[in-house]
C-alpha cells in the first residue's frame, strides 16, 4: 500500500490565535481522500503534533501545504524530504502565486484548489507518470517551469468529502485540541479588496454547498460540548443561501454554537441577523479594516463608515458576540485615523478585536503595487503573517505603525476597559482581554530585535520621509 505524508506547517511567530488551533481543512479533506483511494496516509498538522523528520523516510509521497508566513518551514521540510529521496508535492495560497520560487524546493506544486488535480495527479502517479495533462500542475522538464492551465471552478461543492478528523494526531504531551470544529460551506467572495487573495485562490464567484449536503455533516458534531466555525470568507454572501440553511440548523435543533466570517452589509437583513442567533450563533467576525473613509475607498472594500456603525447596532442589539478586525497601514492612513479607528472599536463595545498590519501578501493587488513601487522592505516570509510591518507606508515611518499597532491592542485591552467588563459581568470579555494583554507582552520579548530593526530605519529628528516609487525610501534635512 503506497504511503504519503501531509503536512501543515507550524506558523512561525505568535499571532491573536495561537492558544486557540484551527487546523486549515484542505490537508484534512486531500488526506480523506487519499484514503478512500486506498492509500495509508500519515497528517502531520504541526500546531498539534511536532513532525518527526525521519518519519518522511517511510512515505512514497510528501504532500505539503503552505500558506506565506509558513513557507520557509516549508521549503525547510522540502529540501529534506528530496535528500532523503522523497518525491514531494506542494499546495496552498502562498505557492499557488509563486510556484518557480516554490519549485526550488519541490516537485510538483498544485496551484488553486486542489482536490481534483490532485486526484488527476495521483491517477498519473499510479500510471508511472505523464503529467502533461494534469490541471493546476507546475513542474520541470527538462529544466524549463511548466505551468499547467488552472481548471474551471466547479460550482459543486458536494462532491467533497467531509474531512475524516481522526486523521489529526495530536501529541499526549501537548494536549491541544481544536478550539472549534472547522466546517467550509462556501468558496469564492464576490468582493475583491485590494490586499486580499482570496479571489486568486478560490475566485470571485460565491460557490457554495447545498442546505442539505452541510446538515448531514453538521449532524456529526451535535453536542452542546462543541463550538463550529465555519470557515467560509463571507459566509453570508448570498442571503438567500444563508437563510435556508439557518432555517435548516433551527429545525435540526442542533446544541453547538458557532462562529463565522462576515461583512458589515450582513445588518442590511434583520431578518437575517436574528436567524444567526436563534441558529446559534456566538460571534460573528468582522473585517471592519478601518475608520477612514479614504482608507475604505482605496483599498476597494465597498464599504462606509456608516455601515459599519450600524453593523455594531444590530449585532448588538440581537447580542451577538463581535470580533472587529482593522487593519492599519494603508496610504491613506496617518495617526489620526489610527485614533480614530480604536477610539471606535472601545466607544463600540466590541467584544474583541484585532488591529492587524497591511501585508503585501502575494496574490493581492496590494503587492503588486509595492513590489511596483520598489516599497517592500523586508523579504522575510516567516514576517508576513500582519503582525510585522514590512513594507513602506505613506504616512508612517516602518516603527511608527509597528508602533500603532501596539499602541491600538493596549488601549483596547486596557486595565480601565477589563474593569468595566468586570463590573457588567461581562466574564468571556475579561477572560479574552487577560488572554490578549499577556500575548502582546510575550510578542514584544520575542521581537525585540525585529523593534530595533525597524527602530533603527526611523529617520532621525528633523528628517522627512518622502516616497519615491521608482526608488528605495529617501531621508530629506
Amino acid at each position: 500500500m503506497p504511503k504519503i505524508i501531509l503536512i501543515e506547517p507550524i506558523a512561525p511567530n505568535l499571532h491573536i490565535f495561537s492558544q486557540f488551533p484551527l487546523p486549515r481543512l484542505g490537508t484534512l479533506i486531500l488526506g480523506t481522500m487519499m484514503q478512500l483511494r486506498g492509500w495509508e496516509v500519515e497528517v502531520y498538522v504541526e500546531d498539534f503534533r511536532k513532525l518527526d523528520l525521519t518519519a518522511l523516510a517511510a512515505a512514497d509521497l510528501v504532500g505539503i501545504s503552505t500558506i506565506t508566513s509558513t513557507a520557509p518551514r516549508a521549503y525547510a521540510i522540502a529540501d529534506k524530504a528530496r535528500e532523503m529521496g522523497r518525491p514531494v508535492i506542494m499546495g496552498g495560497p502562498h505557492v499557488t502565486y509563486l510556484a518557480e520560487e516554490a519549485l526550488e524546493h519541490a516537485d510538483y506544486v498544485i496551484r488553486g484548489e486542489g482536490e481534483r488535480p490532485l486526484m488527476a495527479f495521483i491517477d498519473a502517479w499510479e500510471r508511472g507518470g505523464g503529467y502533461a495533462d494534469i490541471p493546476n500542475l507546475s513542474f520541470k522538464k527538462d529544466g524549463l517551469v511548466v505551468h499547467n492551465p488552472r481548471l474551471h471552478l466547479s460550482g459543486d461543492l458536494d462532491w467533497i468529502p467531509y474531512p475524516d478528523f481522526s486523521l489529526l494526531k495530536v501529541d499526549v504531551a501537548s494536549r491541544t485540541k481544536m478550539s472549534s470544529i472547522p466546517v467550509q460551506t462556501s468558496r469564492g467572495c464576490p468582493f475583491d479588496c485590494s490586499f486580499c487573495s482570496v479571489t486568486g485562490m478560490f475566485g470571485k464567484q460565491y460557490r457554495f454547498r447545498s442546505t442539505e449536503n452541510i446538515i448531514e455533516e453538521l449532524r456529526r458534531y451535535n453536542d452542546r460540548k462543541n463550538a463550529v466555525f465555519f470557515y467560509d470568507d463571507n459566509f453570508a454572501a448570498n442571503r438567500q443561501r444563508a437563510k435556508a440553511l439557518l432555517e435548516a440548523m433551527i429545525r435540526e435543533r442542533f446544541k453547538f454554537t458557532w462562529t463565522t466570517q462576515v461583512r458589515a452589509d450582513v445588518a442590511r437583513d434583520p431578518d437575517l441577523v436574528r436567524l444567526m442567533k436563534k441558529a446559534g450563533c456566538h460571534t460573528l467576525y468582522i473585517g471592519f479594516e478601518s475608520l477612514n473613509p479614504e482608507s475604505l475607498e482605496g483599498m476597494k472594500k465597498n464599504q462606509t463608515v456608516a455601515e459599519i456603525v450600524h453593523a455594531v447596532k444590530v449585532l448588538r442589539k440581537n447580542r451577538i458576540h463581535i470580533h472587529g478586525m482593522f487593519v492599519l497601514g494603508f496610504d491613506q492612513d496617518d495617526w489620526k485615523s489610527v485614533k480614530r479607528t480604536v477610539k471606535f472599536a472601545i466607544k463600540s463595545r466590541l467584544n474583541s478585536t484585532q488591529f492587524l498590519i497591511l501585508t503585501p501578501l502575494p496574490g493581492s493587488e496590494f503587492y503588486e503595487k509595492m513590489t511596483a513601487e520598489n516599497r517592500i522592505r523586508f523579504h522575510d516570509w516567516t514576517l508576513y503573517d500582519a503582525h510585522h510591518v514590512v513594507f513602506q507606508p505613506a504616512r508612517f515611518s516602518l516603527f511608527d505603525l509597528q508602533k500603532a499597532q501596539m499602541v491600538c491592542h493596549k488601549k483596547f485591552y486596557s486595565l480601565k476597559q477589563m474593569a468595566q467588563k468586570l463590573f457588567a459581568g461581562q466574564w468571556f470579555g475579561v477572560a479574552i482581554a487577560h488572554y490578549a494583554r499577556n500575548l502582546n507582552r510575550t510578542w514584544k520579548k520575542r521581537n525585540r530585535t525585529f523593534l530595533r530593526v525597524v527602530d533603527l530605519l526611523r529617520p532621525k529628528k528633523g528628517a522627512r520621509i518622502t516616497v519615491d516609487y521608482r526608488e528605495d525610501v529617501s531621508l530629506e534635512r
